[in-house]
């Protein structure tokens, strides 16, 4: 596997600006609640082709394709399971297309989202059957130009390996990142040191692993903080969503603003992150504060948790105490 053009920019540049939402932005243009944002790569691909233009024109050096839900079993849901690899290769095309015509580099990162499936003994899924369904996405992603796999939000050890497999089989390079939104660990139990730990497994390791999305910057630069103290040779990603989502009316609304998102920038560089970008409810505007707030930043010390909420605001969903683990233990026996 060749050296990828993300490995490249990381050789050159102490921190990378990774783009910020894909689903939320795309809401604020018209997409409806229960529609496929991947068919929009074939219905509306000016307006995706503006959601990619905005990031970059606000300084993000990677953008993801619109293609996080983009595997057939995703797509079986709105019965275009058989457009997978269309699709991908069309979003691909559309964000490589924007990136080529910026003024500097920009990396075309190909989103791969969760299958949606549980994974045997828990549910259908095995492993080889994960394997085909996200190289048959990646597939799609290289042909139309992405230069890295971005496997995102995930939460089981076997569907980030299974991801990776799929990735190398097809020849591309990859980052995975997952989602810490239960007490410090996945839905599945993982803690970020263990997600990280799963990059030695790999017969060819990601360029770079990290976190996505949860439930507020806080909890996000503690996962991130936790990855870079027992992995330091990693290059570690922070994708944080815009401050907490609020219920008004029938929308949901994040409550961070270009300032804090800034902070939060700030604080992922001193924690040792490698790449910094945002996640749900993160707008160009937003990125355009973080671009600012990386490029005139020195790395300081590596922050207390005291310090990250003191900054960024509480954590939402505080690890349990070792205490609160063995009662609920002993509740279960």
């Amino acid at each position: 596997m060749t050296r990828s053009a993300l490995d490249a920019l990381l050789a050159e540049r102490p921190v990378l600006l990774a783009d910020g939402a894909t689903g939320t932005n795309l809401f604020a243009m018209g997409l409806l609640s229960g529609d496929a944002p991947e068919l929009w790569n074939d219905e509306h691909p000016d307006r995706i082709r503006a959601l990619h233009q905005g990031f970059v024109d606000a300084g993000a050096d990677i953008v993801l394709t619109n293609t996080f839900g983009c595997n057939r079993r995703r797509l079986a849901l709105h019965k275009a399971e058989d457009r997978t690899r269309e699709l991908n290769e069309k979003a691909a095309r559309i964000a490589r297309d924007v990136a080529d015509a910026a003024p500097r580099p920009v990396v075309v990162a190909g989103s791969v989202g969760p299958t949606g499936d549980l994974f045997a003994p828990l549910g259908p899924m095995t492993e080889d059957e994960a394997v085909e369904v996200f190289a048959e996405q990646i597939e799609g992603l290289k042909a139309g130009g992405a230069d890295v796999a971005w496997i995102e939000t995930m939460s089981a050890p076997e569907e980030i390996r299974a991801a990776a497999l799929a990735a190398i089989r097809v020849g591309m390079p990859y980052t995975f990142t997952a989602s810490f939104d239960t007490a410090g660990r996945t839905m599945m139990g993982l803690t970020p040191a263990a997600v990280a730990d799963i990059a030695a497994t790999l017969p060819v390791p990601p360029v770079a692993v990290g976190a996505n999305c949860g439930v507020g910057a806080s909890d996000l630069l503690a996962s991130v903080g936790a990855m870079t103290e027992a992995h330091p040779e990693l290059a570690v990603v922070a994708k944080a969503n815009c401050g907490i989502p609020k219920v008004e009316g029938d929308a949901v609304v994040y409550t961070g603003t270009p300032e804090l998102m800034a902070d939060y920038a700030r604080l992922a560089v001193d924690t040792g992150c490698r790449i910094v970008g945002g996640c749900c409810g993160t707008s160009a505007g937003h990125l355009a504060a973080m671009r600012a707030a990386v490029d005139a930043h020195i790395r300081c010390a590596r922050p207390t948790l005291e310090a990250i909420v003191e900054t960024v605001g509480p954590l939402q969903s505080p690890p349990a105490t070792a205490q609160a683990r063995e009662r609920s233990g002993r509740r279960r026996g």
